[in-house]
């Protein structure tokens, strides 16, 4: 597991999944167009409207979201047959994993075994934990395990390992020598995979927006309407997991019966036949992808240049057809939310409340601890270059993995009562709200820190002594943190259709909703004793003249009519028998 063989698809199967691609970008680029299109008017209406005063002074760290960089040696259990072989490992600051057959083989610029990029990955530290997970991927109908051949995994007890798992890859099996490493390779990893996974979320592009939005759109027309993770990654990998699930109930139904093997062998051939699959699916939509992108560039310059001019025009016309149509399903929408959404409103509010809530609690406990320790550092005159040591430390905060974990473990600790709304709500995002808490605290943290350093540059001269530079210091301390509750957290704002009666009908009803979730977060934030970044997190209406209150934070919240989708043809001819063997 980890060393890459030959395909177990041929070249008619690789051909079929590229035509299934290509299907799904001629479904999905024209709605990406539109969208496009609503997106700009969107930006452009965001512009011209009246700009509040923000309520945050915090600076905006100019640093880009990353991994700090990791390696060290590893051992990895790949092969064939696979064995438990030492390596080493490095983890990029992109959020790739790569692994050499030695440090020197790295040092020397060399190539690596392997690479992967880590979007959608879950680590996995019990070698139990894992060996039930590979026996729930290929149950044996019959339940006798006693013709299984020996398994490694089970021969050799692994004392501190690190298991990668993906619902569409071959899985990544390591183990560390320590349990500090163990530890500490973790988190590192754990960084990356949220790196990886929230690219699209954390932008604010009109691209991005766009593309999100319109994939709402396109799994709506075919009859997903709740909240999921599928769009953890970029536009590739996003596009790539959406057909992996079209494909998968086909891939089960013809594969599975076929694979040689039992137990684990035969899980882990699963996983190469999901993997090999995921590889080309992935090629493909990213050639496609690629192939518009010059196109995609002139459209929305062209948009830019046509929609400014005639921007108020529009949005008075979409404020006329947004009024009638609010006028038409006012009654019974207000009906059918008293009687399904009211009583509901306050425990997911809380929910989700409580896991922002949390992290950023820890954020301002943290960034304190890390501000008096300077002037503490300060008050005890120390070397110059001890203190330059010492002030890139508090810089390096908010990457720092082992100390931002503090913040990152009060957002996994809701990841149970998350997991609660999906039976009542059928909510399935609960990674999205957990690695969006997370980034949401790391960001803060990057901000209150580079405000602190710019203040104390400003206010720090050569003519103080040590005392009166820590007394400065505390000043600028107090100034942060007086900041830090009053911080409006950034959200994703994702473009809606604009011009369209599909459009502007979904933001009626989604827009009467909010104006409920908007009374039920005042009210619950009023009685909360921790100020929370997201007390202002819906923005103000695009369509200031008061016929569309559309946040564009919430996706899905109004059923439509499933439209007309290519139906997914399964993946055949199926592999040959013993293709898969183990």
């Amino acid at each position: 597991m980890g060393g890459r063989s030959s395909s177990p698809l041929d070249k008619r199967q690789q051909q079929h999944l590229r035509g299934q691609v290509d299907a799904l970008l001629r479904n999905f680029l024209p709605r990406y167009r539109r969208q496009l299109a609503a997106s700009i008017l969107q930006q452009i209406s965001r512009e011209l409207g009246p700009q509040e005063l923000a309520g945050c002074q915090l600076l905006h760290s100019k640093k880009l979201p990353r991994v700090r960089e990791h390696r060290g040696p590893l051992t990895q259990f790949w092969g064939h047959p696979p064995q438990w072989q030492p390596i080493f490992c490095v983890l990029r600051g992109d959020g790739r994993l790569e692994w050499f057959s030695h440090r020197e083989e790295y040092e020397n610029g060399g190539r690596p075994l392997g690479s992967t990029a880590l979007t959608g990955y879950t680590i996995l530290t019990s070698q139990c934990e894992y060996l039930r997970l590979l026996d729930a991927l290929c149950p044996d109908s019959s339940g006798d395990r006693t013709q299984e051949e020996p398994d490694p995994l089970l021969e050799m007890p692994v004392n501190f390992p690190l298991f990668l798992q993906h619902p569409f890859r071959r899985h990544l099996c390591f183990s560390a020598a320590t349990g500090e490493a163990q530890r500490s390779w973790r988190l590192a990893l754990q960084g990356g995979i949220r790196l990886r996974g929230t690219v699209l979320q954390r932008s604010q592009a009109p691209a991005a927006l766009a593309f999100l939005d319109t994939i709402r759109l396109y799994r709506q027309h075919q009859g997903h309407f709740g909240h999921d993770d599928v769009t953890l990654g970029s536009d590739a990998e996003v596009l790539t997991t959406v057909l992996m699930r079209e494909l998968l109930p086909a891939l089960r139904a013809q594969t599975l019966p076929g694979l040689r093997g039992a137990g684990r062998a035969r899980a882990w051939a699963w996983t190469e036949l999901l993997d090999a699959v995921h590889a080309v699916v992935l090629a493909g939509a990213s050639a496609g992808l690629r192939a518009f992108q010059p196109e995609k560039d002139e459209l929305l310059a062209a948009l830019e240049r046509t929609i400014r001019p005639d921007v108020d025009q529009m949005l008075r016309l979409r404020a006329r057809v947004a009024g009638r149509l609010r006028a038409e399903v006012q009654g019974p929408l207000e009906s059918c939310l008293h009687r399904k959404v009211d009583a509901q409103l306050p425990r997911v509010t809380q929910t989700l409340l409580n896991t922002a809530e949390a992290a950023l609690a820890a954020v301002q406990a943290l960034l304190a601890q890390g501000m008096d320790r300077l002037s503490r550092h300060l008050r005890g005159k120390p070397s110059g270059v001890r203190l330059r040591k010492e002030v890139y430390s508090f810089g390096e905060m908010p990457w720092d993995p082992e100390l931002m974990q503090t913040c990152y473990r009060e957002a996994e600790r809701n990841r149970g009562h998350l997991r609660q709304l999906v039976a009542p709500f059928g909510f399935l995002g609960t990674q999205s709200v957990v690695f969006g808490a997370q980034d949401l605290a790391q960001q803060l943290m990057a901000d209150a820190v580079a405000t602190f350093l710019q203040l104390a540059d400003q206010c720090l001269t050569t003519a103080l002594d040590c005392d009166q530079a820590a007394q400065q210091l505390e000043k600028v301390r107090g100034r942060v943190l007086k900041e830090l509750p009053e911080f409006e957290g950034d959200v994703l704002a994702v473009g809606s259709p604009a011009l369209t009666i599909e459009g502007i009908y979904e933001d009626v009803i989604r827009g009467v909703l909010l104006q409920r979730i908007d009374r039920e977060l005042k009210k619950t934030l009023g009685a909360s004793n921790v100020s929370c970044a997201l007390d202002v997190c819906s923005e103000a209406p695009w369509d200031q003249e008061g016929a569309d209150e559309e946040t564009e934070t919430q996706r899905g919240t109004c059923s439509r009519q499933p439209g007309s989708c290519a139906e997914v043809q399964p993946l055949c001819p199926l592999p040959p028998p013993g293709t898969l063997q183990s």
